[in-house]
């Protein structure tokens, strides 16, 4: 390996949290405006910077229904494209993306002069906006993957907790100037930021040079392995989306809408930047489901019992949970691709498929209870029904066999997304613990509580003592649960091709695992990977 590929990987483990809060990248600036221009325009299913007069119930549906449809429409065809045809998929998406957005921008500002031709600019507009939001979704979503995951992560989280500020401050700016500042500033210089970005993308990695129809198994294993977390984050989405319908037709609603969305942003991402600094942790989105699962349905259980006051909480509440698992989506998908060695646009068009597509039959839900009665509160009964039967055929679903190995192959299922502690390893690749180097070897690791359990009952289990060196070499080291599988495999002197089969991952993928974890360790050769766990005996 090369000087410089030694340093992007060194560098993974030395990155800290604080140091990329303070230094923040061009791409998490670009990433911010992105989520601006987002949440402007199709985020909370209304319009935050246009004349309210202009927000008739006609107008926001027609732009909901045509903005969801083709929103959906372009992460089924990005899944379906990028499986097939992944080299000229990706070449559409850099170069359609942000002209879509302005475009579709600039049909919303048309539609507020030209009366005649309202309806008709308004469905331009949400067509144009929802292929453009997705497919800038997704480009963002291969930038960041292409980076190491502390990295990529730091970059995604700090971006997130800009997005808020930049919002916000949106509202010191004349509504009729800030329609027009979006489309005209936000947008260029969202492209301009993933245009710099892009030009450190790695694209010698196994998920760009990927082939799916090579090796289908592949794919099929990763959506077997991850459609249940889709439906989580996809319940969500359906409790988000019932509010979002709920609030096209109540106004004092959809003004909290989107700054809720915001705030839950800046908060989800502050969360995790001050745990990550303390700590290392797995958080999976199944695992987030569930904790948020009892307050959402005692949320829509009490809705038909509580009035407006609570209405506006509990939208604003859904959203921030929205948000939170929106970010950790992208995570999620990024780290399945690192591991996997897949397409990163496929398997985060395939979650966006499940998420929008539940999203938008939640709104049709929140839009339509309204009509069930027209006596008080009465509608909200319907809501809460239906939401709560949604949300309990989810959690039923999810549990189970959702972190258990599939016995055939012993692959991990649904494996969590690692937040691995900064500063862990020191610039010669060794645990601050572990005491000066001896012979040219890093020296036994002190004796550490194991405080990051496995993604599967497989893959942590400590069987043997082979195990139980893989561990403490994990523990020292910054491996990751997948790297550590590998490494695992490669001393019990497994081939790549065996590797490959056993994981239901292609042979490039492993070697670029096995690089990594020789990088990692700063050794050449299985007989040097053999020597340091033989050191770590006892």
């Amino acid at each position: 390996m090369d000087a410089q590929g030694k340093e992007i990987e060194a560098g993974e483990g030395r990155l800290h949290v604080a140091e990329g809060a303070a230094h923040t990248h061009v791409s998490s600036w670009g990433y911010a405006c992105f989520l601006t221009v987002n949440a402007t325009s199709i985020w909370g299913g209304v319009f935050p910077f246009l004349p309210m007069e202009f927000q008739t119930a006609e107008v926001t549906l027609t732009f909901f229904l045509a903005q969801s449809l083709a929103f959906w429409g372009a992460f089924v065809a990005s899944a379906v494209g990028s499986y097939r045809f992944p080299h000229g998929a990706r070449r559409m998406l850099v170069s359609l993306s942000a002209v879509l957005v302005f475009a579709g921008s600039a049909c919303l500002i048309g539609a507020m002069y030209v009366f005649e031709a309202v309806l008709v600019l308004v469905a331009a507009g949400g067509v144009l906006l929802g292929i453009g939001c997705a497919g800038l979704f997704m480009l963002w979503q291969r930038y960041f993957a292409s980076l190491p995951p502390a990295q990529g992560n730091v970059r995604l989280v700090v971006g997130t907790a800009l997005a808020p500020f930049i919002y916000f401050a949106l509202y010191l700016v004349p509504i009729a100037l800030t329609a027009f500042l979006v489309p005209l500033v936000f947008v260029p210089l969202c492209g301009l930021c993933i245009a710099l970005s892009v030009r450190e993308m790695r694209m010698d990695q196994p998920m760009f040079e990927d082939v799916p129809r090579q090796h289908p198994q592949v794919y099929r294993q990763v959506v077997s392995d991850y459609w249940r977390s889709a439906l989580c984050v996809g319940s969500l989405a359906f409790a988000s989306g019932v509010i979002r319908g709920i609030a096209l037709l109540h106004q004092e609603i959809s003004l909290v809408v989107n700054s809720a969305s915001m705030l839950g942003s800046f908060v989800s991402a502050a969360v995790l930047l001050l745990l990550w600094r303390r700590m290392s942790f797995r958080l999976g989105l199944t695992s987030v489901f569930r904790v948020v699962y009892p307050l959402v349905i005692t949320g829509f259980l009490l809705l038909p019992f509580l009035g407006a006051g609570y209405l506006n909480l509990f939208a604003a509440f859904t959203y921030m949970v929205f948000s939170l698992v929106l970010m950790l989506m992208m995570m999620q998908c990024a780290q399945v691709s690192r591991d996997r060695g897949i397409n990163p646009v496929f398997i985060y068009a395939f979650f966006g498929a499940v998420v929008y597509l539940m999203q938008a039959v939640g709104f049709l839900l929140g839009w339509v209870s309204d009509f069930v009665s027209v006596d008080g509160f009465d509608w909200l009964f319907f809501v809460a029904m239906v939401s709560s039967y949604v949300l309990g055929i989810t959690l039923l679903v999810s549990t189970g066999t959702l972190f258990k190995a599939v016995a055939s192959k012993g692959t991990v299922t649904a494996d969590p997304i690692e937040f691995l502690r900064r500063g862990s390893t020191d610039a010669d690749g060794r645990s601050p613990a572990s005491g000066p180097a001896k012979d040219g070897k890093p020296a036994k690791a002190a004796p550490k509580r194991r405080n990051r359990p496995s993604a599967s009952d497989d893959a942590g289990a400590i069987r043997d003592r082979t195990s139980k060196q893989c561990r403490a070499m994990q523990e020292a080291f910054g491996l990751s649960t997948r790297e550590t599988e590998v490494m695992e495999l490669i001393a019990r002197g497994n081939s790549m091709a065996s590797i490959a089969e056993r994981l239901v991952i292609s042979e490039n993928t492993v070697r670029t695992h096995a690089k990594h974890i020789y990088t990692k360790l700063d050794i050449h050769k299985r007989q040097e990977l053999l020597d340091m766990l033989h050191e770590r005996e006892g």
